[in-house]
């Protein structure tokens, strides 16, 4: 059994989390590493101008130091642990996935550190960042091919599915996609971390059910994280995550969903992320379709509900209900169709 591991792993992320905010927001405040808001956003947004930002190491710390601490225990407990791949399949896809989740995260640092230092919203370029992500997301889908992993992927009631070449080109876009769509997601306190952790406790229910525990381990460090991080992200937020913790978190979803080989599970448990990302595609779009007419009142759709009146607080419950939601409908199909 895993449960002790998953429970140290979680509770390490989430105190080392919440007690790195004691030393690492007074250290943001002194670098004047605050947020520039953007001048497009909503009006009232402006009074948390100077929040420090960049507290995504908070939890890229905590949640870094229970994997690497709780993922060779359980190993060493087990031995050959009992998961649904090979053991050492296995480990690529839960070391490598936490090396292209750092590696994400520090595309987001080098953004973030750009933006602090010129005083500005806009960090690497459109085009430097995708580079960089494509890069990560590559490296990491090679690590898997190496490790043996082939081009199939399951699908619930349809099984095991073999797309060939085609598998490692549409998991580079996908992987690619919901890292920035995690990324949309940051925008008002509390949402991002709070959607992401119960997309995390999503996959941890999974993981259990499939005796997938080395992934358990890492789904439960990625809650207790956020959990954490919480802690001080909540409206009124004392610290923003950035780009540096949202392109970690990104990254992160996607190890575990391709770490369950279960990247079809990103649909009904990242389908806020999902919005997002399309409320800007949509709204971009339709702006240049109709030469100025907007079909949001703005994007990413978090922004259109509060231009609707709804408060942080509510949207945060809301897009963390309809994760949970997904969530339970991805536990189902796993469970009624494989």
């Amino acid at each position: 059994m895993a449960g002790i591991e998953i429970g140290a792993a979680a509770l390490t992320a989430f105190v080392i989390t919440g007690l790195s905010g004691k030393w690492l927001i007074p250290f943001l405040r002194k670098l004047h590493f605050g947020q520039t808001i953007l001048e497009d956003g909503p009006k009232w947004h402006k009074k948390k101008q100077g929040t420090p930002t960049m507290g995504g190491i908070m939890f890229i710390l905590g949640i870094t130091v229970a994997i690497l601490v709780f993922v060779p225990v359980y190993y060493f407990r087990n031995g050959t642990a009992n998961t649904l791949l090979e053991p050492f399949t296995m480990k690529a896809r839960i070391y490598g996935g936490l090396v292209m989740a750092l590696a994400f995260g520090a595309i987001g640092f080098f953004d973030d550190y750009i933006k602090v230092v010129k005083k500005r919203n806009l960090g690497l370029t459109a085009r430097q960042k995708l580079v960089l992500q494509f890069l990560a997301a590559g490296a990491y889908l090679a690590t898997l091919y190496l490790s043996g992993s082939g081009s199939s992927t399951i699908i619930p009631f349809l099984g095991s599915v073999d797309f060939g070449l085609l598998y490692w080109i549409l998991a580079l876009l996908i992987i690619v996609g919901v890292v920035n769509a995690v990324n949309f997601t940051d925008g008002i306190d509390g949402l991002n971390a709070s959607v992401t952790f119960f997309a995390g406790l999503s996959f941890l229910v999974i993981s259990g059910f499939l005796s997938l525990n080395g992934i358990g381990i890492v789904a439960g460090a990625l809650a207790g994280g956020c959990l954490g991080f919480l802690l001080w992200n909540f409206n009124p937020a004392k610290v923003f995550m950035g780009d540096t913790g949202s392109l970690f978190l990104g990254g992160m979803v996607c190890a575990l969903a391709f770490g369950l080989n279960l990247p079809i599970l990103l649909l009904p448990i990242g389908f806020v992320y999902l919005c997002e990302i399309f409320s800007v595609v949509l709204q971009v779009s339709y702006f240049k379709a109709t030469h100025g007419k907007r079909l949001f009142k703005m994007s990413p759709i978090h922004h259109h509900f509060e231009m609707c009146g709804w408060s942080e607080i509510k949207i945060c419950l809301i897009f963390s209900l309809v994760t949970a939601i997904g969530g339970a409908l991805a536990l189902y199909s796993v469970m009624n169709g494989l």
